[in-house]
Order: structure tokens, then sequence, then C-alpha cells
């Protein structure tokens, strides 16, 4: 994991900004004050008969306090010290294991909608355990934080959960995790299912082993081979259906019956605040952002599905950080005391002023140390400007086939820039790294993206040098217009920020198979000025249209959001290419039609939507 530069700017902004400058003053994170006890494998029974297993750690001190509850699919032990770091200061913590992981009974299926009824079962089994004041809040990241936000939509009104605090998580999980553009995501989903699955096959012996109690091996062993009934009914059946085009390939009842995005409403119903956490390269970059807009618009009374408005005052109840960091943000930066800031205002109703702000969306500069506090996404202040593609060479890119033009006025003339398909791309670029959650990060790569633009299968479109710094803010769309020989195309789309040095760093990518180009307008967002900002694509079977050969086609990529500053004299760089390795791959169904694929890219009818402004846009 890279450690950030703006690790210790962020820290005297939770002080500055993220409390009001009165209780910046006043309130800090108390220190730890109690000793842990704990209580393991407790069993909780479930509506049908499931028993989920869970710890409790409690303070050494009589009294009731706060619940914080967390639910894990990876193992309880790992979540003890963290969830320590609040009980040392006041709270009872429990973490129980999924359904059918660690010691709990049944079978896991991802994201399983009957997780959302466990959680609420859990919120009351915890409200009333002993040494519990009755009042809930949720915690954990990744899974964790996504069962955060399904949780607290399954709670109904007036349940005794309070708050949650979702770090990096999902909102739309075919999208964000499944697949980008209707590709699977061949890199991170094979190899956390696997490894997933694996672990609740495994993690009920090795326990009992552990304990050295036979009568504990011999339960361990019936809650095994339910176990492993969840990888033939989960684990197997979600892999083998991702990339062979079965039902988990598309966007439809599978991952709709799953995504948080569709039940967001109902946590702003229920009256549950949260506290989102999110990164830019992080395997939720886009999903962070959507959740936020969404639980501002229900609050605001608007379609969760839509854009904020511009100039749309935000409620604090529900606040964004979008840090710098991968998916696994705790190696950057130290969230304890956001988290107990969070918790004590909503749990304990201590005024630690992480209320008191007018714009709740907390945006670290991508790029630089720098952060903004702002209240909508998109970004109000960012003019989407369109730049066109366009032929001729600029020099800025000497190893490109193209070495194209970028212009925010249509060139003279048309062109055609020819590109093949390819079936694997350089590995070396920011794409690999994120995909892979940001475990296996390799410096060399992770900020360059040269290896990428050069080759058949790569084309390279450049501006002019920029005459101010210039932030790009928010989604962005690519739209392609080109003709290919095939029944279907494949488009990698990547934005990155040339230096006066040659460097070409990566920003943000997006991806479209061309068989699902068809856009839902009413889904689809657009700027104030009428551009397309950001296209939504069904994704489904019934949308799926074969490409027409030699009949020009436009096709619309969304790009997935950044907010990245752009100095002066540096300048904006596109880059096409028709792979993404190893990230993205075509199903079995999509390669034959892909196999020999010849692209024929039209100039300047391709153009790419820019949201940009100065930094002051978004500062006053």
């Amino acid at each position: 994991m890279r450690r950030s530069t703006a690790f210790f700017g962020l820290l005297v902004l939770l002080l500055t900004q993220l409390v009001s400058p009165a209780q910046a003053a006043t309130w800090e994170p108390g220190p730890a004050r109690f000793a842990v006890t704990e209580a393991n494998d407790v069993p909780v029974p479930m509506a049908d008969g499931t028993v989920i297993k869970a710890d409790v750690l409690r303070p050494d001190a009589p009294g009731t306090y706060p619940v914080l509850l967390a639910q894990t699919p990876y193992g309880r032990a790992d979540l003890h010290e963290d969830l320590s770091y609040f009980v040392r200061r006041g709270y009872v913590a429990v973490i129980s294991d999924v359904r059918g992981t660690g010691g709990s009974g049944g079978q896991w299926v991802p994201f399983a909608p009957i997780e959302r009824q466990d959680g609420a079962a859990l919120v009351r089994w915890a409200a009333a355990l002993p040494g519990s004041d009755g009042d809930v809040g949720l915690n954990g990241g990744s899974y964790v934080g996504i069962n955060q936000l399904t949780t607290a939509a399954a709670v109904g009104p007036n349940s005794p959960l309070k708050a949650i605090f979702p770090v990096v998580a999902g909102n739309d999980l075919y999208r964000d995790l499944a697949a980008m553009g209707g590709l699977p995501n061949a890199e991170f989903m094979p190899l956390w299912e696997l490894l997933t699955g694996l672990r609740t096959v495994t993690q009920p012996v090795l326990d009992a082993l552990n304990s050295g109690s036979p009568a504990a091996l011999l339960a361990a062993l019936t809650t095994e081979l339910q176990h492993l009934g969840g990888l033939g009914a989960g684990t197997v059946p979600l892999l083998t259906g991702e990339f062979t085009g079965g039902e988990q390939a598309f966007d439809e009842d599978y991952w709709q019956s799953r995504n948080p995005a569709n039940v967001l409403g109902d946590v702003v119903a229920n009256g549950i605040p949260a506290y989102l956490v999110g990164g830019w390269n992080d395997l939720f970059q886009r999903g962070a952002l959507m959740n936020y807009a969404a639980l501002q618009n229900a609050w605001a009374g608007r379609p969760v599905t839509a854009p904020m408005a511009p100039g749309q005052a935000a409620t604090s109840r529900y606040q964004l950080l979008m840090g710098p960091w991968y998916h696994d943000p705790t190696g950057e930066i130290d969230l304890h005391p956001i988290e107990l800031a969070w918790y004590d205002h909503w749990l304990k109703g201590v005024d630690t002023g992480i209320t008191d702000t007018t714009k709740p969306l907390h945006a670290n500069v991508f790029g630089t140390g720098d952060w903004v506090d702002t209240a909508t996404y998109p970004f109000t202040g960012a003019q989407a400007t369109t730049y066109y593609l366009g032929a001729g060479r600029t020099g800025t890119a000497p190893r490109s086939a193209n070495d194209g033009t970028l212009t925010t006025s249509p060139p003279s003339g048309s062109g055609t820039d020819w590109i093949t398909w390819t079936p694997t791309s350089s590995t070396c670029t920011r794409s690999t790294a994120q995909w892979l959650g940001g475990f296996l990060p390799n410096p060399a790569c992770d900020t360059t993206n040269l290896d990428r633009e050069q080759g058949p299968g790569s084309l390279v479109y450049t501006s002019a040098p920029l005459t101010q710094p210039s932030v790009l803010a928010g989604p962005i769309t690519a739209s392609i217009s080109a003709q290919a020989n095939t029944l279907d195309t494949m488009w990698v789309v990547t934005v990155t920020d040339v230096g006066p040095d040659g460097s070409s760093q990566p920003l943000t990518e997006g991806a479209l198979i061309g068989s699902q180009r068809e856009t839902d307008s009413s889904r689809s967002w657009y700027s104030p000025n009428g551009k397309l900002l950001m296209p939504y694509h069904p994704y489904t079977r019934q949308s799926e249209k074969w490409v027409v050969p030699n009949e020009i086609t436009r096709y619309d990529v969304e790009v997935f959001p950044t907010f990245a500053q752009l100095a002066a004299g540096h300048r904006i760089r596109v880059v096409l290419t028709t792979a993404d390795t190893p990230h993205l791959t075509p199903t079995l169904t999509q390669l034959p039609r892909l196999l020999g694929g010849i692209y024929q890219v039209k100039t300047p009818a391709s153009s790419i939507t820019l949201p940009l402004a100065p930094l002051s846009a978004f500062t006053g």
C-alpha cells in the first residue's frame, strides 16, 4: 500500500475542517480508558434457524455502552484489534461471521439478500445485550461496509441503529466491481471469489483445531458441510457465470437484487446518518461518489439515481471523505479519530463538531496533498467541455501509431485512425494495481501509462499545454465514432496527465463492449449545458446488440470520475486501447465476435467531455 504525502494534511483537515473551529479546540479523541474483555463464539440464531457466530468485546467496567457491529466474511479475528480501539473508549463491539463463513452456519452466496435480514436481526440482538445502552452503530470496510448500507436499509424506522460509517463500499456492484462497460473484471473477481470461498471451507476446521477440543472439531465438520454447499450454490456459479456469458455476466436480477444503490432511499427513510469513505484508486472509485449523491438526493426528496443539482444544499448527516488511496485506506490514514467523532456524536450525544459543515464532501485533489470541502456531486463549478479527437502528429507521443490532437474546436476536415483489437495490453499501468485492490502496487508502473501508448492496439490524442492550472472534476464521457469489420468491438479509454518531460500519468479510465452500447437517457447524467456526463448502459441480455460490420457506430464510454489538478504547461491525453490486461477480459460468448477486429476511428466525429475548472471554483 502506497503511503500518501497527504497523510499529515488530512489529520489537520480532521481538526480544522471536519469539525468546527470552536470544537477543534475542545474535542479530540479520548485516551484508552478500559481494558477489553472478550466472549467468543457466541451463537445468535436467525429466523430460519441458521446460527450466526459472534464475538462480543466489552469494556472491563460496569455500566452501559453503545454497541458497534461489524459483519464480515473474512474472519472475526481480523477485526478484533480495530474494534478494540472503540471498546477502550467506551463502546461494546460485536463482530459476526456472515452466514456461511467462519463459524456461522449456512451457505455463503456473495452479497446474498438474506444477509440484510441477518444484519437487521443482529442489530436488534446487539441492542439487547447485557452492557448495551440500546443504541447501535455499524462499522467496517469493503464487503463489511456494503453490509452496513444494506443492513441500514433493512432495519426499518425507529430501530436501535443510529449511525453507520461505511469505508470503501460499493454502490452498483455490477458496474463498480463485477464488470466495467459490460466486460468482466478478470483481475479481482476470480481471485476474490476463490480465496474467500476456500476460506469459508477451511476456517471452521482451523478454528476447531486451534481450540484443541474434540467436540469443537465435530461441530466444525458439520459447519464445514454447509460451507461446502455454499461453494456450489454461490462461488462456483458466480465465477463461471461471469466469464461464460451466464446470468452473472449481465446486470439483471442477480446483481440488481444485491445492489446497495437500490436501497439507499431506505437508509434515509430509516433516519440513519452515514459517513462514507472512498478512494480515487479504489475498486469503488465510482461507487463512493454515487452513494454520496444518492443519500443527499434522498434527503432532499430527489431521485436517488439522479445527479445532484448544481448548488444543491447538502446535509451533514451524509458525508464523504474521498482520498488518494487504493482499496485499503488504513495503510495511509488512521480513520479511528474520524470514526470516533462520528459515533460519539450520534451514539453518545457528544458535540464533536463533525456535523458542523455545509460542505460534507471532503475530496482530495488527486495527485496532490490538497483537500477541498464542497457539497455536490457532480462537482458544481466544473464546466463540461468537449474535446475533439483529431489527426496529425503533435510530437508529444513519438512511440504512438498516430500521435493525434485533442482540441476544444473541431479540426477542419475529417480523418480516420486505424486500430486493431488485441487480446492483451501492457500490464505496466495504474489499472493493474487498482483492480487488484492496491495489494501488490508497482511504483515503477503505477504512475505511468507510456507502455500502453504504442502498438497497433493503441491510439493517442494530446491537447496543447494548459495555460493555467485546471481541475478535471467528475464523471467523463468519451464518444467514439467508428466502423469495424467484426460483430463486436472493445474500447478502453484512459485519461492521463502529460508533463513537460513527456511523462504520462494515468488519472482514470473507462471501458465498453460495443454490443452493450445502448444508452438509457432517463438514467444518464447530463451537464447543465446539456452535454452527456455519464452514460447509463443497461447491460442486459435484451440490450445486447451486435455491431453492424462496416457501419459507422457511436459508442459512449463511461469513464470513471476523478478530481485531479493539472498544472499549467501540462497536457491532457486520451488513450484509446482495445485491451486492459489483466483487468478486463471478454466473456467466452463475446470473444468470437472480437477476433480479427480492425476498427476505423472517425475524427473529429469522436470526442470526450471533460468537466474542467480552476481549483478556486471549488474552494470559494
